[in-house]
């Protein structure tokens, strides 16, 4: 959806300038955009939010209602800016570009790894260490097990893939069979 990711980034942008002068920091930020994304992503809140008869300042506060934590009065400004907008379904894609523009500014990314098999904090961190060397970055490691792929392992970081299952090496041996 580049339309959506369009739309989004002058928010996201927008909240990181603000929270970058803000004493809550950005960690703190990332925290409340995620619960607000969250919070916007269920099914249920959408159907309401998508209800004509209600104003920007009750769709603001149906989101502020269903939050956990207590948002601070700027980031109850900026939902209330988004329900006025009517950019309050933006908010999943606002939160995504908000720790990409976090993790550039840290000089680190997000990795998904996906693995056939339970790894050992021993393998973790050795996997972890080549892939950084790798993408010449520091990577915050989100793992999961996929035993649908066998054997090896497929990160993603950011929009590159590195996909060494054997799924994949049998799906490469399947391509080059079916094309000879």
């Amino acid at each position: 959806m580049a339309e959506l990711s369009t739309i989004a980034r002058p928010y996201a942008e927008a909240i990181f300038e603000v929270a970058g002068t803000d004493g809550a920091g950005l960690g703190a930020w990332a925290d409340t955009l995620q619960e607000m994304a969250q919070v916007v992503g269920h099914p249920e809140v959408q159907a309401v939010l998508a209800d004509p008869h209600l104003d920007a300042a009750a769709r603001a506060n149906l989101v502020r209602g269903l939050l956990k934590s207590t948002p601070s009065p700027k980031a109850v400004n900026f939902l209330s800016m988004l329900a006025e907008n009517d950019r309050m379904l933006l908010l999943p894609e606002i939160a995504a570009q908000f720790v990409q523009l976090k993790n550039r500014q840290e000089g680190s990314a997000d990795a998904l790894i996906e693995t056939a098999y339970e790894l050992t904090g021993a393998q973790l961190a050795e996997l972890v260490a080549g892939l950084e060397k790798k993408f010449n970055i520091k990577l915050k490691p989100d793992v999961r097990v996929d035993a649908s792929l066998i054997g090896g392992v497929r990160v993603v970081v950011g929009d590159q893939v590195l996909d060494t299952s054997v799924r994949a090496q049998l799906e490469r041996m399947r391509d080059t069979l079916v094309a000879h």
